[in-house]
């Protein structure tokens, strides 16, 4: 008698199961959709676009909307999340920003684009991917630690309100939670989605609504699984930062530690861009082939795995996930990445001048 499905699939494989679709929607969409923060950054400020800055808006609200629908139907608690969870420190999420977006500008790419790029053939992010998975875990749980929680030490909430703006606006205003949600997503999705450019290319939408998909499938599959299964697996959805050196360890280890919702997400990105490029026709092989270029990428990487740590997230983790929940660190957080990145990108663009 053939052996029942749960017995084939653990709930840690089904949580993978679940990264790996998200990871795929958010890969297409890197290449299909051309949904990058460096590249929406860059167009703000040197292209005269804010089409793909737009797009991260529309991301944002749409995410917020669909989440704090699983929370007013009771499917999710959001406090199960480690955003809401983990004491607001307002100067780790200014200088985990700053740190990742300098060194986002320095790298040329996040950790998510770093993935999808290296879909589509380019070496030079895999040098990216593991520099940067490397030092996420170094700050986290290697030699830097000690010294990391020394200065930024992540302290559990246990007595006081979750770390989210909606749920203080709900204590002071005297409100229901799920509103202020909703009529914050509402307004975001509104500014973002009102614009000439959106207008003129109305596909913007469609590609935002798949990143939105994929954040807010990731707190609902996983709150599933936690909530039925017989395996403590944690409520979460996609980051880029500490999931690659997650991804890394379970490479080399995998007969040790039991896959996870985070390798399934770095793998469903790096599929989903891989399966983009060939729709595009934009595969092909590519390496650095300036070492000047290559030091810098490193570095950057390093700056970025860092940075990721103590603002506890990336672009994605704390400019999607948490935004999606409207967690505290979120804004702040995301705008300290992009002062981060324009600085970087600032510092790049007059170094080039001065050198011509």
């Amino acid at each position: 008698m053939p052996e029942a499905l749960s017995d084939l699939i653990s709930d840690t494989h089904l949580t993978a199961i679940l990264g790996l679709f998200g990871g795929v929607l958010l890969g297409l969409t890197a290449r299909l959709g051309r949904f990058c923060t460096l590249g929406a950054i860059e167009d703000l400020l040197y292209g005269g676009s804010s089409l793909r800055m737009r797009m991260w808006g529309m991301a944002i609200g749409m995410a917020i909307l669909g989440s704090f629908g699983l929370i007013a139907l009771g499917w999710f608690d959001p406090v199960q999340s480690q955003y809401l969870a983990i004491r607001w420190m307002p100067l780790a999420s200014i200088t985990g920003g700053l740190l990742f977006g300098y060194g986002m500008a320095l790298s040329g790419m996040c950790g998510y684009g770093a993935i999808a790029r290296l879909g589509g053939g380019d070496l030079r992010s895999f040098v990216i991917v593991l520099v940067m998975g490397v030092s996420t875990f170094v700050v986290l749980s290697g030699p830097l630690a000690p010294f990391r929680n020394l200065i930024f030490f992540q302290d559990p909430i246990t007595d006081d309100l979750p770390a989210g703006i909606a749920h203080h606006l709900a204590d002071q205003l005297g409100l229901a939670l799920t509103p202020i949600g909703f009529a914050i997503g509402g307004a975001i999705l509104l500014f973002s989605i009102l614009g000439r450019e959106v207008r003129e290319a109305p596909a913007a939408i469609g590609w935002a609504a798949l990143v939105a998909l994929a954040i807010v499938s990731g707190w609902a599959g996983s709150s599933y699984i936690a909530r039925t299964g017989f395996d403590a697996v944690p409520v979460v959805s996609h980051s880029f930062s500490a999931p690659l050196g997650e991804t890394i360890m379970w490479t080399m280890t995998g007969s040790l530690r039991p896959i996870s919702f985070a390798v399934g997400s770095v793998s469903g990105v790096w599929l989903g861009a891989f399966i983009g490029s060939l729709i595009k026709g934009h595969f092909r092989w590519e390496a650095c082939d300036d070492p000047r270029e290559l030091r810098r990428q490193i570095i950057g990487a390093a700056i970025m795995g860092t940075g990721a740590v103590l603002a506890m997230g990336c672009t994605v983790g704390q400019g999607l996930s948490a935004f999606s929940l409207l967690s505290l660190s979120a804004p702040v957080t995301f705008l300290s990445i992009l002062a981060g990145a324009a600085l970087g990108l600032r510092q790049l663009i007059t170094g080039f001048r001065r050198a011509a």
